[in-house]
């Protein structure tokens, strides 16, 4: 399938590892322009290096270090990614962390901070690509979109914590909602709620080799597909709903999950 995507700016927020780095590298080899943001630059330039040795054009990428949290970071990124790879054609917002513990008793500081963290980044990045979408002329922002990284948290109760679980779900009526006002002006809004996904140095990567059989029981007990997902398989997900093949595709929760969520 043709997605279309060459010559596409894509700029993904949490793109230095794990699954906006899969995201990243998915889109590039679709011939795809990234700018890939973080908080840390010497991670991001890892992250760069690391295409580019896969064979990825260096002119095509463009990394920015800044809190993706902060509306004046999102949008000072957003301006130097478009001045130097070209209006933006998907903005993906994957962001996602949460340091209260489980349980009720969580302090103002921990809900402040992971509702920071987990739904008003990826509200700003949002907010913010779409009024620079917005500036341009209807005909050269045709098929321009907007991606949230959101969880399988978010759409049921799966004992994470309470923070982590209400910003996940907030973004996942977020999206919705935000689509019916962007549908007009034909700009597509999605969400995609990723289920455990393993990939180096992730959470579940700690968990497995902490107690590879207990988490092996886990899995094939509460997937239905009885393994863990790829970072590829969401990066997937991610090129279909930024792509014309997702065309009339908006206002939806793409969970991708393995068959977990009952």
């Amino acid at each position: 399938m043709k997605l279309e995507l060459e010559g596409k700016h894509v700029f993904i927020a949490g793109a230095s590892r794990g699954i906006g780095l899969g995201m990243a590298r998915a889109f590039v080899a679709e011939g795809a322009k990234v700018a890939l943001t973080a908080r840390g630059a010497g991670p991001l330039d890892e992250a760069k290096q690391a295409l580019v040795a896969e064979g990825a054009k260096a002119e095509n990428l463009l990394t920015i270090a800044g809190d993706m949290t902060a509306s004046t970071d999102i949008a000072a990124a957003l301006d130097a990614a478009e001045a130097k790879l070209g209006p933006v054609h998907c903005a993906i917002a994957n962001v996602g962390l949460s340091r209260a513990p489980l349980g009720f008793d969580v302090s103002d500081e921990d809900w402040d901070a992971d509702m920071k963290q987990n739904l008003f980044g990826s509200v700003w990045l949002a907010r913010e690509a779409i009024r620079r979408i917005l500036k341009r002329p209807a005909p050269e922002r045709e098929g321009a979109n907007v991606i949230l990284i959101s969880s399988v948290a978010g759409v049921d109760a799966m004992g994470t914590s309470l923070t982590y679980a209400a910003s996940k779900a907030g973004i996942n009526h977020f999206t919705r909602q935000l689509a019916k006002f962007t549908g007009k002006e034909a700009i597509r809004v999605n969400a995609i709620a990723p289920g455990n996904i393993l990939f180096e140095d992730g959470v579940w990567d700690k968990n497995t080799k902490e107690r590879p059989e207990a988490w092996e029981r886990w899995i094939k007990r509460e997937v239905a597909l009885r393994r863990f997902g790829t970072v590829e398989e969401i990066a997937d997900a991610a090129l279909f709903l930024a792509s014309p093949r997702a065309s009339f595709i908006t206002g939806e929760v793409m969970v991708v999950d393995g068959g977990q969520v009952r």
